[in-house]
């Protein structure tokens, strides 16, 4: 598998990644630990996690399987904090308390002494953002984590903070982690060019569109998360995502690739990603997405798979000047 630059860290990134997401729930720990293993075998090097995932339990899972000899300098790995992880008033958000006590909760999780990559998981409105900032360089300095980033966060939010960080010599963010898949494509308009002009990692999450890139919903009954989960309603609800389902199922046929293959190897082809997280309920689900660290999409299928959703207008709606 290939492997690319997380910025200008001087790390380098599988152009697949592992994430956590199931672990302690879908997976238990036997089913998590075949997971990794697969993933180690197919040349993956980080794991993506966050504080929230099954309550917590998926962080304790992946602890565990961090204690296999030597396998825990063999992975770069990231958890994410900001959600309520309880009901108290300050059990979530981006202020210095929370920030300083989930960090120290995910260390003791994951039974690690340092977090490699940790992202807010969203903008925190409420917390001022120079204090939000200021916390993550201090767990830098503490060594408790390597490198902050962020999650879900506009680009104007993350040019914000890179300014503030360069003013006060602070430990500035070395990636970021958008959703991106061919349906929700809206990263391309200012998140990866921006992220190609600051030499900031980028991340992606969600490159099946929650499974409808998959294909298993055309011609059938839709089931499973896309259409039971209230979040994944919301997300594509408006958007004619089986009629791209059914285009990308063709283009599968015609390719003899898995769509699941053509949905990642096409997002993780795109200028400015470094790296796209993959996962699964089992080994079953997980191998197609695999198979795109491996598979040799050539230019005219990468451009026709594109071309199965508009790209979304520039930054500035002139699509005259489009280049």
């Amino acid at each position: 598998m290939k492997l690319r630059p997380l910025g200008d860290t001087g790390v380098r990134l599988s152009t697949l990644g592992l994430g956590a997401l199931p672990f302690g729930t879908d997976l238990d720990e036997d089913g998590a630990a075949a997971m990794l293993d697969r993933c180690l075998d197919a040349g993956i090097n980080h794991v993506d996690c966050a504080d929230i995932y099954s309550g917590g339990r998926a962080e304790t899972v992946l602890g565990q399987l961090l204690q296999n000899p030597g396998r825990r300098d063999r992975l770069v790995v990231s958890s994410k904090v900001s959600f309520p992880t309880g009901r108290g008033p300050n059990d979530g958000g981006s202020s210095r308390l929370h920030l300083t006590r989930a960090v120290d909760a995910s260390l003791r999780r994951l039974q690690t002494d340092r977090i490699d990559v940790l992202y807010l998981h969203r903008f925190d409105a409420r917390a001022a953002l120079d204090d939000q900032l200021r916390a993550l360089d201090d767990l830098v300095r503490a060594g408790k984590i390597v490198y902050p980033a962020a999650s879900n966060f506009a680009a104007w939010q993350v040019a914000k903070a890179l300014g503030r960080c360069e003013l006060r010599g602070w430990a500035r963010f070395a990636a970021i982690q958008p959703m991106y898949n061919l349906i929700k494509r809206q990263a391309e308009v200012e998140l990866l060019p921006m992220a190609q002009s600051e030499r900031l990692g980028v991340i992606c999450y969600g490159p099946l569109a929650g499974g409808v890139l998959s294909g298993k919903y055309v011609g059938a009954e839709a089931s499973g998360r896309f259409v039971e989960d209230p979040m994944y309603l919301a997300r594509y609800r408006d958007l004619d995502a089986h009629a791209v389902a059914a285009g990308l199922v063709e283009l599968a046929r015609q390719s003899g690739h898995h769509p699941a293959t053509l949905a990642v190897g096409w997002a993780a082809a795109q200028p400015g990603v470094t790296s796209m997280l993959i996962g699964g309920r089992s080994l079953e689900q997980l191998a197609p997405s695999l198979a795109a660290g491996e598979a040799d999409l050539d230019d005219d299928l990468i451009r026709a798979i594109g071309a199965l959703t508009p790209q979304p207008p520039p930054a500035n709606d002139r699509n005259e000047e489009r280049r």
